[in-house]
């Protein structure tokens, strides 16, 4: 007589991920897809929907590719066609292909709504993976085997690993590491962005006005009846005062822009009215390391390289496909090692790009403010080549499903 024994299947790892964002939503994904348990936990109530367009270029489309969305995607692309420069006075300066200022690839690089790509996120796994909105963490305690979290809505779970993917301005990554300031790198400018109704006649189109230490845009995603207004300046120090007063920043954005010219009297009065404003500092995170016992970060609560690179999404698309795949078979101190062993360099050639040509976008003296514009006149002659190296630094690693 031949004696059967049943087979068990090892438990599936639980992981918890902070933040429903781009970073959190795609590693929630392949975290899923390599077998594990996964919930989010997001403190807004809902997804946020809307919001300004973002790029996805590079190895991160190859990211997108892989999780299957990239038709959806593409059929929701801004297709921005021209980007004009605008001098103190409102006259043109120069009117370019905007691949010839962000380094992308025509008809190869994705630009959508940033609410367009977490709805996409979203729905490739929402049947799939736990999401807790309106919840958030409140503590967590490594002392044990796992990760014993208490929930500021009450409950208390343990998780095999925890992800901070919540941001530049990381809680995750606060009661890990302490504060914020150690990590973060100011880079000299502020900004508010928001949404006004199009009285200008734009399609499709970006129009930049530039005095030295000030710009102001509009960014009309298409025939819309709403552009993206852009307010951005230079300012030594952080304001630190401002930053949790909405009122204050109001304040300051409109001392700062009170004698300019062209459209941006009627930007700053849509601003007072605005329910969307959105303001902070322009800056970097930069950490010795992005893990913590069974806690790691990811994205911008890792490694956010500032809008003056045009890589944030990029890099929470890549860092989370990569974290994702270093945990395949690991576990979570040899996989975290191997993430940080082979995104670093991909991450550090990102950030570098704002000393390529993000912060010159943006000049402080009028010396520096004509040079810009002679390059901007000289790019109008000339077509988009695009394709800057670090967008595509890294070629992907093919990780192995566990399921």
């Amino acid at each position: 007589m031949t004696r059967m024994t049943a087979v068990r299947a090892a438990p599936k790892r639980e992981v918890l991920i902070s933040g429903a964002g781009i970073a959190g939503l795609t590693l929630a994904f392949w975290l899923n897809r390599h077998g594990l348990a996964v919930t989010v936990v997001e403190k807004a109530g809902t997804l946020r929907s809307g919001g300004y367009p973002i790029d996805v270029r590079g190895t991160a489309l190859e990211v997108i590719r892989r999780m299957g969305i990239l038709p959806p995607l593409r059929d929701a692309h801004v297709d921005l066609r021209r980007l004009t420069f605008l001098n103190g006075d409102g006259g043109e300066v120069a009117s370019v292909d905007p691949h010839a200022v962000t380094g992308g690839v025509a008809d190869r690089d994705l630009e959508v709504r940033r609410g367009d790509l977490t709805d996409t996120l979203y729905a490739a796994v929402s049947d799939d993976v736990e999401i807790l909105f309106d919840d958030s963490i409140a503590t967590l305690d490594q002392s044990g085997h796992g990760v014993d979290v208490t929930f500021h809505g009450g409950d208390t779970r343990t998780f095999d690993m925890v992800f901070g993917a919540d941001g530049t301005h990381s809680r995750t990554r606060e009661m890990l590491f302490g504060p914020e300031e150690r990590f973060h790198r100011y880079l000299g400018y502020c900004f508010a962005v928001f949404t006004m109704r199009n009285t200008f006649g734009l399609s499709h189109e970006t129009v930049m006005w530039n005095t030295p230490g000030r710009a102001a845009a509009l960014y009309a995603v298409g025939d819309d009846d709403e552009v993206h207004a852009f307010l951005n300046f230079a300012r030594q120090r952080p304001p630190s005062d401002a930053w949790r007063n909405p009122e204050a920043q109001r304040e300051m954005v409109a001392a700062v822009f009170a004698d300019a010219g062209w459209e941006v009297p009627s930007m700053l009065h849509a601003m007072r009215d605005t329910s969307d404003l959105f303001f902070d500092g322009v800056g970097q995170i930069r950490m010795p390391r992005w893990s913590s016992g069974r806690v790691a970060l990811v994205g911008d609560a890792a490694y956010a390289p500032s809008f003056l690179t045009g890589q944030g999404t990029s890099l929470a698309l890549v860092g989370a496909y990569m974290l994702a795949g270093s945990l395949a078979g690991r576990d979570h101190t040899a996989g975290f090692a191997a993430y940080e062993r082979d995104t670093r360099e991909f991450v550090t050639l990102n950030q570098g790009l704002v000393g390529e040509g993000g912060a010159a976008l943006f000049p402080t003296t009028a010396q520096a403010l004509e040079q810009r514009n002679e390059r901007l006149r000289k790019l109008e002659a000339m077509p988009a080549t695009g394709g800057r190296a670090a967008h595509s630094a890294l070629t992907l690693p093919e990780f192995t499903p566990s399921t």
